[in-house]
């Protein structure tokens, strides 16, 4: 009988994980867009950099925030004190799972659920750099040029003509 209990306590968490990273991706889409837009040329590197190491240190805060809510859950339900929950969760979202401290057999289930969620919370943030890094390369002019690309379509359809051609 314990299923039930284990099932509504990780469908609301789940919910809740989803609805907190989506809201913080989606603020942090909308800032780097405004941040990017603002700027008709291309940032130079330590402009970049300064502007990756923003995001990258906006995502771990995120995914700080989702482990607070896991371990708000753990702190309530399964450990005595919030250093026990952290810990668990921390360790469970990052999927080290060191295995010193485990959950009540009652609740067992919702550290490798848990896991889970860590795992595809993080592609999704490796998504967000991937394309945030992508669109700073796209806009340097250096970057295009090396690459032989320009920034028109016109060029980009010539070059891929250019590639079939050479493939064929």
């Amino acid at each position: 009988m314990t299923l039930i209990p284990q099932a509504s306590a990780a469908a609301l968490l789940l919910v809740l994980t989803l609805c907190l990273q989506c809201a913080g991706v989606a603020a942090l889409v909308e800032w780097l867009q405004g941040v990017t837009a603002k700027d008709g040329q291309g940032f130079g590197p330590v402009r970049s950099a300064v502007l990756v190491v923003k995001s990258t240190i906006a995502i771990i805060i995120l995914h700080g925030l989702v482990i607070l809510l896991w371990a708000s859950f753990y702190r309530l339900q399964c450990f005595p004190s919030w250093e026990l929950a952290f810990y668990f969760s921390s360790s469970s979202y990052a999927t080290v799972g060191y295995g010193d401290v485990t959950l009540p057999s009652r609740w067992r289930l919702l550290g490798p659920l848990e896991s889970m969620a860590g795992v595809l919370m993080c592609g999704v943030s490796v998504c967000l750099l991937f394309a945030t890094i992508t669109r700073l390369m796209d806009r340097d002019p250096r970057h295009s040029r090396k690459l032989g690309y320009a920034n028109e379509p016109v060029a980009l359809k010539r070059s891929r003509h250019a590639n079939e051609q050479n493939y064929a």
